[in-house]
């Protein structure tokens, strides 16, 4: 039965592919298509469901700026929205009841009160998986609604504590004293070099954090997330997050599969789960406008209020505790379940077409801002080339445009750790975003020769060159692709060379050994070894 489930998953993961939707959409759907054929689930899907959202929240914690969250513009929008969101949410659950409308289900107060809180939080899942789509983790917005996130895990966990009567052990305050760990972590992150021990490592941190303060009597997805917090900083901790992303992405397989075995709907439930779809477009505009009152700018209060439109599976945990108390009839647990998988379709759908949506519609968007929210980008008077993207392959590109005596380059980068630590280097680099609307319309009226799109995959690479082109930028395209496929889509898309780095670094490696053969030492070889011998 467990290779049903693996062939089904794939057959509609590969179906989602083909039709360019993400295939967790196709996940989702073949766990609903196992459900109405009545196979039955095991332990194991739960147990890669847990294995999978722990790795993710540990790796969550690895790139979490702790600081964030103490903001105005978190803290203070998660707790206003929520507050919101749940009166506005249960007296609108009421209104077809008190019409005469609903004749199912009973919507009395609590009902309304413990529905409406369900649906206030956003899924971590979902939305994590969206922003690793498009590399976004980093960029402002995104860290923003990761930030938002953990503070809604928070609140959610205060309630399950509260709602279930389990008070943490006595000793559960001295989790606080973790961070003394920090330097035996680091030394044993050292240890433990770049092969197999170094995953490995990674899930005895995030799996012990989560034993650990399950013991205590606290939630062990907050160990995992708390324990990938202690050790962010270690010069590692880029290595154990990329070590682990495959890992995660595999077992969370598990979770979107799991979610079409909860329920399936009647035709009862229709009218009701069709109203809480609806009710994702008052989710958004809350999150925008609080945004936008935070002075955030129009682009970032857009797409953090996009990516965070969407029910959460902690409002499946909530239900269950509801139903468990006699607070909520069981059928809220279907109908929650199944709005919960259509704003994950709905939310990843509609956040691939964000950038090309806000480049569109920028000008009525940002026609909100309060005054001084607007972020200007700060462009030089004119440069030749631009390098989209300083990660090791863009600032490679850089470096030897300038042995090539190529003057005037200047490169882009949204990570803003990383941009702090390219200026530091005395790189001419510029802060934002290559799928930003304005930056490429000044960088239209410059006189650029050429822009090197070296992004970190295809989906932002696509969305870079389609808000370039809604721009009006006219010079010269070159991009890096990692396999021929899409090397093909992005001669397809309009650029003008495309290179296939895994294919074409192995001629130019052989190209600077050659003189080798001659018994000549290369003259650029800078930083070459000892030879032994």
């Amino acid at each position: 039965m467990d290779f049903l489930w693996i062939l089904i998953a794939f057959a509609f993961g590969v179906v989602a592919r083909q039709l360019t939707m993400p295939p967790l959409i196709g996940f989702l759907l073949a766990g609903f298509v196992l459900n109405a054929a009545g196979v039955q689930p095991t332990e194991l899907l739960d147990q890669l469901s847990e294995i999978g959202i722990t790795l993710m929240l540990f790796t969550i914690g690895l790139k979490l700026d702790l600081k964030a969250l103490f903001y105005k513009e978190v803290l203070g929008t998660s707790l206003i929205h929520t507050l919101i969101w749940v009166v506005l949410t249960a007296a609108l659950l009421a209104v077809p009841f008190w019409l005469g409308l609903s004749y199912a289900f009973a919507v009395d107060p609590q009902t309304s009160a413990l529905v409406a809180f369900a649906l206030s939080f956003s899924s971590t899942v979902a939305v994590v998986k969206i922003l690793e789509e498009s590399s976004e983790l980093k960029v402002r917005h995104g860290k923003l609604a990761l930030a938002v996130l953990i503070i809604q895990d928070i609140v959610a966990v205060i309630f399950l504590v509260a709602a279930t009567g389990k008070i943490p052990s006595e000793w559960a305050a001295a989790l606080l004293l973790l961070p003394l760990l920090r330097p035996v972590l680091y030394r044993l992150l050292e240890r433990v070099g770049h092969g197999e021990l170094l995953p490995l490592a990674g899930f005895f941190l995030a799996f012990g954090g989560y034993e650990l303060f399950s013991a205590l009597g606290v939630k062990g997805d907050l160990g995992a997330l708390v324990m990938g917090i202690v050790v962010a900083g270690h010069s590692k901790t880029s290595e154990l997050y990329k070590t682990l992303m495959n890992f995660k992405d595999l077992f969370l397989i598990g979770f979107f599969l799991s979610i079409g075995f909860t329920a399936l709907p009647t035709l009862d439930m229709l009218p009701v789960t069709v109203g809480l779809i609806l009710l994702l477009l008052l989710k958004f505009v809350l999150f925008f406008y609080l945004f936008i009152l935070m002075k955030m700018p129009g682009r970032v209060a857009y797409l953090t209020a996009l990516a965070l439109s969407n029910y959460s599976e902690f409002g499946l945990i909530v239900a269950n505790v509801g139903m468990d108390n006699g607070w909520v009839s069981d059928e809220w647990v279907v109908i929650i379940a199944i709005a919960m998988s259509v704003s994950f379709l709905i939310s990843t759908m509609l956040y691939r077409k964000a950038h090309t949506t806000y480049a569109r519609f920028h000008l009525f968007i940002n026609r909100f801002e309060r005054r001084g929210a607007h972020q200007s980008i700060q462009m030089p008077a004119s440069f030749n080339v631009l390098v989209a993207g300083m990660g090791r392959v863009g600032k490679g590109a850089y470096h030897a445009l300038e042995k090539e005596g190529v003057t005037d380059i200047w490169g882009l980068e949204s990570d803003t750790e990383r941009l702090k630590i390219l200026r530091e280097e005395n790189l001419n680099v510029i802060s934002g975003d290559a799928d930003d609307m304005e930056f490429w319309q000044q960088a239209a009226k410059s006189r650029i020769q050429l822009v090197m799109l070296a992004l970190p995959n295809q989906e932002e690479m696509r969305a870079a060159l389609q808000v370039m082109k809604l721009a009006g930028y006219k010079g010269r395209v070159a991009a890096v692709a990692r396999y021929e496929d899409e090397r093909d889509e992005l001669m397809l898309l309009g650029v003008d060379v495309a290179f296939n780095y895994y294919l074409e670094v192995g001629s130019g490696f052989a190209a600077e050994c050659l003189p080798l053969l001659n018994g000549d030492v290369p003259a650029s070889d800078e930083h070459r070894s000892v030879p032994i011998g």
